[in-house]
């Protein structure tokens, strides 16, 4: 896989270590099993994949590189390049301004644009509706734009099955910059809807057998349904795909359950199935899905509390937080400035979408045991920070640094 040029101060030496280690005894990618950390009083896992994946690296660079670029020119971002709120920080600190916040609300009017200036598409991606009008002013989006193309290849396949005359359903957060930007894609090529979780798949479910009155999906699904949409005839044929930073297993039940009720609605066999239900297999970028399988491998470890590392506006991170909480103590936290000490911890309930001081998080007893993981957006360097920080509690019998000699 390509190797990114991405500043060293988001990397890790001892992190960079592991994985290098780790990728050179699994090649293949079959062993999700956590690397200990032992520090004897202290005993940390880190889960087998972390951190900075292909589409993130990817727009980091061009980021960097755009700046490089263009001395002197005004650079922009459509919205946060990522959900990490030191990577866009950085960003900003070399210069370049946000046009939108992270839900699409204007921040700088699109009318002080010039074709002079520079704008650049993040990884989530954009709507086609925004890069026309950008096009539209003379600003050239196609140099600087940084969609992951995980998220093309959504787009792709979108496009595919649209082409077959299927509907799309899409699985991911309506207000979500990458959903946004999937609809917009969809939505150009088919009928669209959005289902943001099983309880609206399961409500979607009841127009596609009639059970519930047409008029209601307007008012229920608004906002989440592509202009024109015909809730009489649009929901006779359809395809899934998602937002590639879901929970694999969500989607994964989602697409099951509506596959079979078209299976009941029009009686289909499993030969006749593709004629109703398209076969647009999972539609997750392998980051999202290594990360999440990895945290399940990292969970059967014995431990007393898992730590979580990366921007609480993160989809993919949000999701490692609930796979977690639902075997251990978990704090979501965005840096190791969380960590107040050893007995205080600021965690973010992204729930109810507030942080929180939590006190007495590590037991009192030895040895401590931590998982630990991270979002896709999260640099390694924070990892280590977190390490760090924690190990600097207790009466180590080894420092980071003696560790990193293990993995070299």
């Amino acid at each position: 896989m390509k190797s990114f040029d991405v500043p060293v101060f988001y990397r890790s030496p001892l992190i960079s270590a592991i994985k290098k280690k780790r990728k050179e005894m699994d090649k293949m990618k079959k062993d999700f099993s956590p690397t200990l950390l032992d520090f004897g009083p202290l005993r940390i896992r880190l889960a087998r994949h972390f951190g900075f994946c292909y589409g993130v690296e990817n727009a980091i660079e061009i980021a960097f590189r755009t700046v490089a670029e263009n001395p002197g020119k005004r650079i922009f971002l459509l919205s946060e390049m990522i959900h990490n709120p030191q990577v866009n920080a950085d960003l900003r600190s070399h210069g370049i301004q946000f046009l939108q916040d992270t839900y699409g609300k204007q921040l700088i009017p699109f009318a002080d644009l010039t074709a002079e200036d520079v704008v650049m598409i993040p990884a989530f991606g954009t709507t086609l509706e925004i890069e026309k009008m950008l096009n539209g002013i003379g600003i050239q989006t196609e140099k600087y734009n940084t969609t992951c193309p995980f998220v093309e290849k959504v787009w792709n396949r979108s496009e595919a099955i649209a082409k077959k005359e299927y509907s799309i359903v899409i699985h991911g957060k309506p207000k979500h910059e990458e959903t946004r930007a999937t609809f917009s894609h969809a939505a150009g090529s088919a009928p669209a809807v959005v289902v943001e979780d099983m309880r609206q798949a399961e409500s979607l479910a009841g127009y596609i057998r009639g059970d519930k009155p047409a008029s209601l999906f307007y008012e229920e699904f608004a906002g989440q349904y592509s202009n024109g949409f015909d809730i009489s005839k649009d929901l006779e044929r359809i395809g899934v795909v998602n937002q590639t930073t879901m929970l694999a297993s969500d989607t994964q039940a989602i697409s099951d359950f509506l596959r079979q009720e078209m299976v009941k609605k029009f009686g289909l066999t499993e030969a006749s199935v593709a004629g109703r239900f398209a076969d647009t297999r999972d539609t997750l970028c392998y980051a999202t899905l290594d990360n999440q399988t990895a945290v399940s491998g990292m969970l059967d470890a014995p431990a007393d509390l898992a730590i979580v590392v990366g921007g609480y506006n993160s989809s993919n991170t949000s999701h490692l937080v609930e796979l977690c909480e639902e075997k251990l103590p978990t704090y979501f936290i965005s840096s190791a400035d969380n960590i107040l000490s050893r007995d205080e911890i600021i965690h973010y309930d992204f729930h109810h979408k507030m942080e929180s001081v939590i006190r007495n998080y590590l037991p009192g007893t030895t040895p401590v045991s931590i998982l630990i993981t991270s979002g896709a957006s999260c640099p390694d360097a924070l990892v280590e920070g977190i390490i760090r920080k924690l190990a600097g509690y207790f009466d180590v019998e080894f420092t980071a640094d003696d560790m990193m000699e293990q993995f070299t």
